[in-house]
């Protein structure tokens, strides 16, 4: 694994030089259901989404942004000014607020300049709050790209790790399995908080990306902050995330993507107080993943794997050589039944790597499978209603399973 993300960088790089060298322009991306104010560079558009569910009293749903995803009030105003052929400026303000006793949390969610220095071909470099480059499902997180409500487990799913607190043992590690909506361990941060998941799906990092293409490929890669599980933390760690993904559509319909990532996990003010400093490149969080998309017809499949390690050497567990593993795997499916009428189903797993304490040899988190199956119906052209039913069922913990009826409406401008 610690070999991966240097190999990775380098093809990236190859990629990337011959889209430079051969790519042609690319079509401006816009937001859905953007509209152009007469007479002006400016574009304009705005979704609002309303999910609603009972009380996921065992936190399946439970996300980075201390809400449940099935629970949730959310607005999005976005908004794209062209200074010119070579330059815009995008952003994104995102308000939401859990269903119920809540408040409001309001953010940019993207502010960014795109930058083509060559107008005429595919090459784009996009500075500030930019969107992640790892993973497919990240673009398409909510509202109408989602055929379900629920996210996948390995975009959402908190596990029991923390950035800014740590275990004093394995015992400790492994007491807190599958408690990931509020840990509490004895070093950094005492305070009890959530634990972070394999990619945080809800928020985006602040960095400068470039994005090349030539089909029947394109490639990105980027330099932000923070990690994959920890993207826009202010509390980040020194060294920098890098990270790329390429993508290939070989046939029409037909999309496979891979990515890799390497960035500091541990936040500064948790290696602040560590007796020694983290800084020596173990203390990170290193993930691969691999995303397949296929549409025919009435039909459209997709397939997306993560697989992500955290090196945490300051631990007394021996981990130095053995860093904590998790690996996520999720399958979807849509079928238009008919105009504005579809069915889909998406079947997840979480699984964990071993970790040995005092008395036994267990995965450090508790391994989860979920299944998601509902659909949609377009009310009107900019109007959808879904309703799904998820089960959950999680390993070795108290509260081991968890069915769940949701449905949500979104609308777009």
């Amino acid at each position: 694994m610690g070999a991966t993300a240097p190999r990775a960088a380098a093809w990236f790089g190859w990629v990337l030089l011959a889209c430079l060298l051969s790519g042609r322009a690319a079509a401006q991306d816009e937001p859905r259901g953007a509209t152009a104010t007469p007479g002006s560079r400016l574009t304009v558009a705005g979704d609002a989404a309303v999910s609603m569910a009972p009380d996921d009293d065992a936190y399946f749903n439970y996300s980075s942004d201390a809400y449940s995803v099935l629970r949730l009030v959310r607005l999005d105003a976005s908004a794209v000014l062209r200074l010119g052929s070579r330059l815009s400026l995008l952003g994104d303000v995102r308000a939401q607020s859990a269903i119920g006793p809540g408040q409001w949390q309001v953010r940019p969610y993207a502010l960014f300049a795109r930058i083509r220095p060559w107008p005429r071909k595919a090459v784009d470099i996009q500075v500030g709050l930019i969107p992640p480059v790892f993973g497919a499902f990240s673009r398409s997180a909510y509202g109408n790209s989602n055929p379900l409500v629920g996210f996948p487990l390995g975009y959402q799913y908190l596990t029991s790790l923390r950035p800014d607190a740590l275990p004093a043992s394995a015992d400790g590690l492994l007491a807190k399995r599958g408690q990931g909506w509020r840990v509490r361990y004895p070093v950094g941060n005492a305070t009890p908080d959530h634990g972070v998941p394999l990619m945080d799906g809800l928020r985006y990092p602040l960095g400068v990306e470039l994005h090349a293409g030539v089909r029947p490929v394109e490639a990105s890669v980027a330099v932000t902050t923070g990690s994959l599980s920890t993207p826009d933390t202010r509390d980040v760690g020194k060294r920098p995330q890098i990270s790329g993904r390429i993508a290939v559509r070989p046939t029409a319909g037909l999309v496979v993507g891979a990515s890799a990532s390497r960035g500091a996990f541990f936040a500064r003010s948790l290696t602040a107080s560590l007796a020694a400093p983290a800084d020596n490149g173990t203390n990170d969080q290193r993930a691969i993943g691999f995303d397949a998309e296929y549409s025919r017809g009435y039909w459209i499949v997709r397939a997306e794997s993560i697989v992500s390690s955290w090196r945490l050497s300051q631990l007394d567990l021996l981990l130095s050589d053995h860093p904590l593993r998790a690996f996520s795997l999720d399958m979807e499916s849509r079928y238009r039944i008919r105009p504005g009428l579809y069915a889909a189903i998406r079947v997840d797993r979480l699984d964990f790597s071993e970790v040995c304490g005092s008395v036994s040899c267990l995965p450090w988190d508790a391994p989860i499978r979920r299944v998601e199956i509902g659909g949609g119906y377009s009310i009107r052209r900019n109007m959808v209603v879904k309703t799904a039913y998820q089960y959950n069922r999680r390993e070795a913990t108290v509260r081991r399973t968890s069915g769940l009826v949701s449905a949500q409406l979104v609308v777009w401008f």
